[in-house]
């Protein structure tokens, strides 16, 4: 047990805040998104406020992912390392993903709460820290590859993409859709980690449009505007690493089901978090776009207790 592992990130946690509102109170920390004056309705719903928070609702709601964050560390914290699991004790997998889900927190807090460029830039990135992780992981599994290669390669991957999308934006001035190609890939990685076959080995980019399609974005639309998703050959990258069936497996019943149910529904609410829609009300504490916040925290715990299900097939 080491305790020590969980009070950093309090700290650092605490730090942050403290950090914000110091800065908030000089004269170019806070601003207003281009476009937008303070009291007018945001893009996502609520209505610009003069405060320390622009939007203080979608901005304070990000303490969901905080702590979830922050209740994966206090886990790991407390127990020791466990055989054929990478998601038990402090492990370097561990330790990264909880300190994703955390940055969840401050990322898309520094979106909403300053309006800035940057904070859009570390709302994105805060996002792609997280998102990349379960399908390395799955990869890295599968194959049998070390964690501490699995840290090497995520950080490269992760530092650079936010090198890079600092000076030529998410898109990386290609189209290229990280988030989407990441939540492609962690399906597909889980079917190929499930279901191996040589077949679906050969079709298993297939499965990647499915999960477009689940999001509104149909195979049709895709191969109709390929300019904008040509990033989609990606997703027979798995396919190129995954030759034989994984003998670790994981229980997907009740944890990655419960994290879909928690994302899809949040998914949809986030639908409704724009001006215009029904369920946009810009002066309520209750904002879609808040709710879809909490409810991707709740998702990112159920995923975290879902990877703890691992178990070596005999």
């Amino acid at each position: 047990m080491n305790r020590t592992l969980f009070f950093i990130p309090v700290v650092i946690v605490g730090l942050f805040f403290l950090t914000y509102i110091t800065l908030a109170n000089t004269i170019n920390f806070l601003s207003v998104e281009e476009g937008y004056v303070i009291g007018e309705v945001s893009r996502w719903c609520e209505r610009i406020s003069d405060s320390y928070f622009r939007e203080r609702a979608n901005a304070l709601s990000n303490l969901g992912f905080i702590l979830t964050g922050l209740f994966m560390f206090w886990i790991i914290s407390g127990e020791t390392l466990k055989l054929h699991s990478r998601f038990h004790g402090p492990t370097p997998t561990a330790i990264l993903y909880a300190s994703a889900a955390v940055f969840l927190g401050p990322g898309s807090l520094l979106m909403h709460g300053t309006h800035t460029e940057w904070g859009q830039w570390a709302d994105w990135l805060s996002m792609i820290m997280f998102i990349s992780i379960p399908w390395l992981v799955n990869l890295f599994t599968i194959r049998d590859w070390s964690e501490p290669s699995f840290v090497k390669i995520y950080c490269l991957i992760v530092g650079i993409y936010a090198i890079l999308s600092w000076f030529l934006g998410t898109g990386l001035g290609i189209n290229f859709n990280f988030w989407f190609l990441s939540i492609a890939l962690w399906v597909i990685t889980e079917a190929l980690q499930s279901f191996y076959s040589h077949i679906l080995r050969i079709f298993s980019g297939l499965i990647g449009f499915a999960v477009m399609a689940l999001f509104g974005y149909f195979p049709h639309e895709v191969l109709g505007n390929f300019n904008e998703y040509w990033w989609v050959i990606l997703f027979w990258l798995p396919a190129l690493f995954i030759n034989q069936k994984s003998s670790i497996q994981k229980s997907y019943f009740p944890w990655f089901w419960l994290g879909v149910f928690f994302y899809i529904t949040a998914f949809a609410i986030w639908l409704q978090g724009y001006p215009g829609k029904a369920w946009c009300n810009p002066d309520s504490i209750f904002q879609p776009h808040a709710i879809w916040h909490i409810l991707s925290a709740c998702a990112t715990l159920s995923f975290f207790f879902f990877f703890r299900t691992s178990f070596k097939v005999k």
